[in-house]
């Protein structure tokens, strides 16, 4: 299993949702699990100029976007977000 690292941005965005949605942050809980035990899927990178990251839809609505940094075997997550708002980072 990869080791997990969450940037402070993402962790903001979880701390809200701990407080307003717990059941959807228990969704998101569930799929940063499955991608650490399951690091070798493939997900889909974002487009240019942001192609070094994944994205997955969690929810229908929400978007995680992470990096696999195979080297450390580390799951780095990086922003978390409504999909229907811009990826900005």
């Amino acid at each position: 299993m990869y080791g997990l690292e969450i940037k402070k941005e993402a962790d903001k965005i979880f701390i809200k949702l701990s407080k307003k949605n717990p059941s959807q942050l228990s969704i998101i809980d569930k799929k940063i699990k499955q991608v650490r035990e399951n690091p070798a899927h493939s997900y889909k990178f974002l487009k240019k100029p942001l192609q070094i990251f994944n994205r997955v839809h969690i929810d229908k609505h929400f978007v995680l976007i992470f990096k696999l940094d195979h080297t450390k075997k580390t799951l780095i997550i990086y922003y978390a977000k409504d999909s229907g708002e811009n990826h900005t980072l």
